[in-house]
């Protein structure tokens, strides 16, 4: 039943996000390329020590995306990211152990398909990324489990997508639609993860961010408002899984909300569903609710 609910919720927000009312009016924002780059790469977070769910108590979990714009100009439709992101989880354990952190280094290439200037858009993009803990011992203990202390982990992989920008009317909201294939090369994989991690993944995301008002100065504000949805399916050979199982899909809804008297972080709630992203943590399934801070300096 709670995978259903998933299930439901998801392809409810993503039928908002892409029934909206579109629009040309010149008075809204143009969206730019760094805009719909900073939207896909994700947000710099961290939550509180509150999760609700079956991970294992933590005083919180940090996710780092600095961002390191690319380009000749700032009208070049041809954009590249440097991005050295890093998740950490510190839990709450007796000294309070930071376990073989996510290091996620990646090169992203976008290229915007229509004008600048124009508010609603295409673009597709081209990832190089690698994928790894730090640590170097045995995969597996003696007693055939996975090393999840100090068990080495690794892999590179690459990702073709496209992204959808559009102005919404009825909400005065800019929607943003994603979809990507993510491809492992199993010799750029550990040997041991074979069968028990998906090689082949197809990635939907897509956001709606409330537009601000301008204020007195002719100014804009960060956007107040956003609703993000991610959908993940892994294919190939996976825990022998069938193929059609929806142990296969991995989920998460974030709710998103700038109050005014901050500047430059906000608060969000997120729901997640399916196996776990943090590198040898990957073969566990965990459904948990959580909350925290998170950065989003979008301008519009």
């Amino acid at each position: 039943m709670k995978k259903h609910i998933l299930v439901l919720g998801f392809a409810l927000m993503f039928s908002l996000s892409c029934f909206g009312q579109e629009s040309n009016n010149d008075a809204v924002p143009i969206i730019e390329l760094t805009t719909i780059a900073q939207v896909n790469q994700g947000n710099s977070y961290i939550t509180f020590p509150i999760d609700i769910g079956n991970i294992e108590p933590l005083w919180f979990e940090g996710n780092l995306i600095p961002n390191f714009y690319l380009r000749v100009s700032k009208d070049s439709r041809l954009l590249g990211v440097l991005t050295p992101q890093i998740i950490i989880r510190m839990y709450q354990e007796e000294s309070y152990p930071v376990k073989t952190p996510s290091y996620i280094p990646q090169l992203t290439v976008y290229y915007l398909l229509s004008s600048q200037s124009e508010v609603n858009s295409l673009s597709i993009f081209g990832r190089y990324a690698h994928h790894s803990n730090g640590q170097d011992g045995d995969f597996y203990l003696e007693n055939g489990e996975i090393n999840l202390n100090t068990g080495n982990f690794s892999t590179n992989y690459y990702e073709l997508g496209l992204i959808k920008t559009n102005y919404n009317s009825r909400f005065n909201a800019a929607q943003f639609f994603g979809t990507s294939i993510e491809i492992h090369p199993q010799s750029s994989t550990m040997e041991e993860m074979d069968g028990m991690y998906s090689l082949y993944r197809w990635n939907t995301i897509f956001s709606i961010f409330k537009l601000p008002q301008k204020n007195n100065q002719n100014k804009k504000k960060n956007a107040t408002i956003s609703i993000k949805g991610q959908g993940i399916w892994m294919f190939g050979e996976l825990n022998n899984l069938d193929d059609f199982s929806l142990d296969r899909l991995n989920l998460s809804l974030t709710f998103y909300y700038h109050p005014k008297f901050l500047e430059d972080i906000g608060l969000f709630a997120q729901i997640y569903h399916g196996l776990d992203y943090y590198n040898i943590y990957f073969n566990h399934q965990i459904d948990i609710i959580r909350f925290g801070i998170m950065t989003e300096k979008l301008r519009f």
